[in-house]
């Protein structure tokens, strides 16, 4: 039970401001005046000015409440390495029963483990929350358990107690790890790209440990090559990326004997390869409305070299101009076509016909250019169902149609196959364009022999066919009215977006592969895709970092495309592989935050332990005892901790009686009063 006086004034403080100054006026007036009542009339003021200020007797019956402690454990990653576990429970087991013996003391344990993704040992943040669901007043302290590797420092809470960080660990502790200091996002293809990478020894490193320490590098799964760095040193490590699209790097230095974990060992780094210029010749057998619209599509794009040669004036006309007066360029054909034509990653034929300016030792140059892994693109115009038609050449052992020698000269509206609305050069082409597309006005006959038959034309006669030949491609496009659409003719159509796929595809850019298996991973899910221009597809087998497989089936999701999800359990790099197919993907970034330093220390908390006046102790070195402090003052010393008790309390009953009450203030004021007059009364 304790008690105090309050005031409940019955008027407000300005009013009875004001009647105490004329109350000590009226006063001052009868001293000056020589009254013999002036006390007595002035006692009787106080008692009515005490009155009308309300005092009462405010009594609480008040219950003590228990000091609160928290005890947070760190169960993340990092934590289970080595014997730390083990080391933390006992810790932890000690602590909770020392605490719960103190007397009017509660304990509340916390546990911690892995953050979201790759957030780290979110401790503060657990802390805060704690300390949300419990009354200020009542925490006495707090006791951290962790290794001190904390990754949410900016939420450390504000403390009314100590805090104390008792470390987990040995002070023999060492551990090696592989740190990816800079890994560019893409690469150029065939250009040497630079890793900066670094090689870190922390902690007790033993001293039979030399300078330098191998390192294992292996793109997409391969082979890994074997290299020596220098420990503690950036090291430069030269990559070339062997094909465009997604490059999975595997880097690996050896676990020696007593670090604390090889997690850290492995770094995986993605990179995209991209060609630098994409060098594309364009060859026009004559002037035609389409020419521009070729030229105007591979310049569009900043990263193609077109080198465009239209044949004007050919050996063959005689029109008696003299050569001296003409300003045409001499068509370099054996420079072109023979010396540097692997330089080129894409050549076009358009209406090109056989007149005498390549010869057949040329064009079966050509043959062997696609053979090797070149490209070839015919937009074929009514000269290839001629005698002239670059068929009648070496040319037509890598094409995929032969002409009939038939041209169909009326009006019809190109369509996509069936087997084109899974090739990924025309699939969701008719989603690609609003409104019907517009008619093309003539084509040429074609036998399909080999290759895919993606878009038909007039009477359903294949119209675009594509087709592989040893590591090259090769697309025969039976119309030379494409530019129609570029026109807007009757509406137009997708030209650009088809010829752009088209260009692509044959120059072997990756999202265009129509037998493909790809994955995308989102933290440690990935989605897994089979592109195929099969209706059905095989399973695919994950092959996880530990070796164990896991066999999953794939839906289509759309024309072509297969897909299915899988929850990968561990960082590392997954092999993937469905039929013939295979690829590789890393789950998690290249080095998870958890095993970036794993030598336990109290630097980064040390600031937030010493703003409460708490104490830093390592687990090794025995548990502190606990000893009462008061607020402010130091809570650590030399094999103790401090914890602060807050003396709280609940309040189960109030009582409030007025001290003066209306009928004593009454009877006081006027016994005063009387006494006053009375005594002036006498003289």
């Amino acid at each position: 039970m304790s008690g105090q006086i309050i005031f409940d004034p019955l008027l407000p403080l300005i009013p009875l401001a004001v009647l105490a100054v004329l109350s000590l006026g009226g006063i001052a007036l009868a001293v000056w005046r020589g009254l013999a009542g002036w006390a007595w009339r002035g006692a009787a003021a106080v008692v009515v000015l005490a009155a009308l200020a309300g005092p009462s007797l405010r009594q609480e019956d008040r219950a003590p409440l228990t000091d609160i402690v928290l005890l947070v454990e760190d169960r993340s990653a990092s934590q289970r390495l080595g014997d730390r576990a083990e080391q933390t429970a006992e810790a932890a087991e000690t602590l909770a029963a020392r605490i719960s013996a103190r007397p009017n003391t509660e304990l509340r344990r916390i546990e911690v483990g892995d953050g979201e993704g790759d957030s780290g040992t979110l401790l503060m943040t657990a802390l805060t929350e704690a300390l949300a669901e419990e009354p200020r007043a009542r925490i006495a302290g707090v006791v951290l358990l962790s290794d001190g590797r904390v990754h949410d420092l900016e939420q450390v809470p504000g403390l009314p107690a100590p805090m104390h960080l008792l470390l987990s660990g040995t002070p023999d502790d060492w551990d090696r790890r592989l740190v990816v200091q800079n890994a560019p996002a893409f690469g150029i293809l065939g250009e040497e790209i630079l890793l900066t990478l670094r090689i870190e020894d922390d902690g007790a490193v033993p001293a039979a440990m030399g300078e330098f320490a191998a390192l294992e590098m292996s793109i997409d799964g391969a082979e890994p090559q074997l290299l020596r760095l220098p420990v503690g040193q950036d090291a430069q490590i030269p990559v070339t990326l062997p094909h465009g699209g997604r490059n999975v790097l595997r880097f690996t230095t050896p676990a020696q004997d007593g670090e604390l974990t090889d997690r850290n060992n492995s770094a995986i780094v993605q990179m995209n390869g991209v060609r630098d210029r994409l060098r594309v010749l364009l060859v026009s057998g004559e002037p035609h409305p389409g020419g521009r619209t070729w030229r105007n599509l591979l310049k569009a794009d900043s990263s193609v070299d077109l080198v465009h040669f239209t044949i004007l004036r050919p050996p063959s006309k005689q029109d008696g101009v003299p050569v001296s007066e003409l300003s045409l360029i001499a068509f370099p054909t054996r420079e072109l076509f023979m010396d540097k034509i692997e330089d080129f990653d894409l050549i076009i034929f358009d209406r090109y016909k056989r007149r005498g300016i390549l010869p057949s030792l040329y064009l079966d140059n050509i043959r062997a250019y696609v053979e090797d892994g070149g490209a070839v693109l015919i937009a074929a115009g009514p000269d290839f169902a001629s005698a002239d038609s670059l068929y009648r050449s070496p040319l037509a052992e890598v094409l995929p149609g032969r002409p009939t020698a038939r041209v169909v000269e009326e009006g019809y509206r190109p369509e996509v196959t069936d087997l084109g609305r899974r090739h990924p050069v025309t699939t969701g082409l008719e989603e690609a364009w609003d409104g019907d597309w517009g008619r093309w006005m003539r084509q040429v006959e074609l036998t399909p022999e080999r290759g895919q038959v993606v878009m038909s034309g007039a009477e359903d006669r294949p119209l675009l066919l594509l087709d592989r030949v040893g590591e090259g491609r090769v697309a025969l496009l039976a119309s030379d009215h494409a530019w129609l659409w570029n026109r807007g003719f009757e509406g137009g159509g997708p030209q650009l977006e088809l010829l752009r796929r088209l260009a692509h595809w044959m120059m072997k850019e990756p999202e265009l592969e129509e037998e493909a298996l790809t994955a995308e991973a989102e933290g440690q899910q990935m989605v897994i895709t089979r592109r195929s221009l099969s209706e059905q597809v095989g399973d695919v087998v994950v092959t996880a970092p530990d070796g164990s497989q896991t066999t999953l089936g794939l839906e289509e999701v759309s024309p072509g495309r297969f897909e299915t999800t899988y929850q990968g359990p561990e960082i590392g790099l997954y092999r993937l592989a469905s039929g013939d197919l295979s690829a590789v993907i890393g789950l998690g970034p290249a080095a998870p935050r958890e095993f970036e330093e794993t030598i336990a220390s109290g630097v980064a908390l040390d600031p937030a332990v010493e703003a409460t006046r708490g104490g830093i102790r390592a687990l090794s070195e025995g548990l502190p005892a606990f000893r009462e402090v008061r607020p402010g003052r130091p809570a650590a010393g030399r094999g103790w901790l401090g914890l602060t008790p807050r003396d709280a309390y609940e309040t189960r009953a109030v009582r409030q009686m007025p001290l003066l009450p209306p009928w004593l203030v009454l009877l006081v004021a006027s016994g005063l009063i009387l006494a006053g007059w009375l005594r002036e009364g006498r003289r």
